[in-house]
């Protein structure tokens, strides 16, 4: 019997879904959670046996667990793509753990007190006063926007303002529930939780895992044995990467790329619109042809800067683009640089290190501890200005190749990073 190609295509929709979102409710996407259910079976063999993940599945709920590999510089982020600080993150925590268990439906002024008691419990200091109140707002809008809770009477927000405001929240704890990790149980804290040896337990899955978290897997966050698997099952990688997600891979001599043709399975995708990714793209041409740590002819890759010598690289570019991009970061070189840095250690292109890079060229004089960036191999992928040398084990990354750098980085609203 022939294969069915809807239902092939069904899958690769529901299975793109779930990366960006491994918290799915049917109520905010009913057409892919009907397809994640249809296909269930499949999906959970496919991310169970391929990436050591696991799939849950309810009635309105779907749950992507990624245990296999945890990827850096994913952060949790509210609706407005912002990501949450410290404190939002602690506080949220402990709502979830006051919340796992019920009541479903809680005022916010119990719900507060609930909080602090789990807090004194766990010998955690929240302060009292409005940024305290501020990252408890912050902590319940992203729930409800996750689907865990619903403003039933009056809105949270209030609080932020006035710390006598209250208002009735209907909480699902059956989601709450699903949110840890299974893994999460056997560490103590979550530097142990990030060195877990998974890499070495499951080296096919973790390997695969990593193809598809992040945009680009260079050559030198592997072992000599790691890199040599790799390349020896990379047909096979292809195939899985395809069926499931419809990712291509592009292998260089310095890595392998995850490419997503149509451009969609990433929030963070690469090239990007917008003043920051145009910039982004500038920037890296600009590079190219003047190099304060060597000759301009050294590859992109081994030329060290500061934010500051970025910034003064960006700056001509903002003069020439003034009437194109966002005034604020035109009048402020030092805020794009950043915007601009942040960008690109996001989707691999570039690495950041404080004191200085190891084996910097002489008489360079540069503040003691200063962070220091550097391009990384895959962004010569978008130089026009010419092919970087070619690598012992083959092509090198050019600027002749087309599709959007993946990696499953979402600035949505329903993320995964502390899950």
């Amino acid at each position: 019997m022939a294969a069915d190609p809807q239902a092939a295509v069904e899958r690769r929709a529901a299975a793109r879904h779930l990366l960006l979102h491994p918290l799915t409710c049917k109520e905010h996407d009913p057409d892919t959670f009907r397809l994640i259910r249809r296909h269930e079976a499949v999906l959970g063999h496919w991310f169970a046996q391929r990436l050591g993940y696991r799939l849950q599945v309810t009635a309105d709920t779907a749950r992507l667990s990624k245990a296999t590999y945890v990827p850096e510089r994913r952060p949790l982020r509210t609706s407005t793509g912002r990501p949450l600080h410290q404190l939002e993150l602690v506080t949220l925590v402990l709502v979830l753990g006051a919340t796992i268990a019920g009541p479903p439906v809680v005022s916010l002024r119990d719900l507060v007190d609930l909080v602090r008691s789990v807090a004194a419990e766990a010998e955690v200091s929240l302060p009292a006063d409005a940024t305290g109140r501020r990252a408890f707002v912050t902590s319940l809008r992203w729930m409800i926007d996750q689907g865990l809770a619903s403003e039933l009477h009056a809105r949270v927000d209030a609080y932020v303002e006035d710390e006598d405001a209250d208002a009735v929240l209907q909480l699902v704890p059956d989601r709450i529930a699903m949110l840890p990790l299974p893994a999460m149980s056997a560490f103590g804290d979550a530097e142990e939780l990030c060195a877990r040896p998974a890499r070495q337990d499951a080296l096919r899955q973790w390997l695969r895992s990593r193809l598809v978290e992040d945009p680009v897997l260079y050559r030198d966050d592997l072992t000599e044995d790691e890199w040599g698997e790799l390349r020896r099952r990379i047909g096979e990688e292809e195939r899985y990467l395809e069926e499931m997600f419809g990712l291509l891979l592009e292998v260089r001599s310095e890595g392998v790329a995850a490419i997503d043709p149509a451009g969609s399975l990433s929030g963070r995708a690469f090239p990007a619109g917008g003043t920051v990714g145009h910039a982004a793209l500038l920037l890296i041409e600009a590079l190219r042809g003047a190099s304060p740590c060597g000759p301009a002819t050294a590859p992109l890759h081994e030329q060290w800067w500061t934010l500051e010598e970025i910034a003064a690289q960006l700056q001509p570019l903002c003069v020439a683009h003034a009437t194109r991009w966002a005034n604020d970061l035109v009048q402020s070189p030092d805020r794009l640089a950043r915007a601009v840095v942040d960008l690109l250690l996001d989707v691999r292109l570039a690495e950041e290190r404080g004191g200085g890079p190891p084996g910097a060229p002489g008489g360079l004089q540069r503040a003691p501890g200063a962070s220091m960036v550097r391009l990384l191999p895959a962004a010569g992928r978008f130089s026009v200005g010419g092919r970087e040398a070619p690598g012992a084990d083959g092509e090198a990354w050019g600027p002749d190749h087309e599709g959007s750098l993946s990696g499953t980085r979402s600035d949505g609203p329903r993320q995964d990073a502390l899950w």
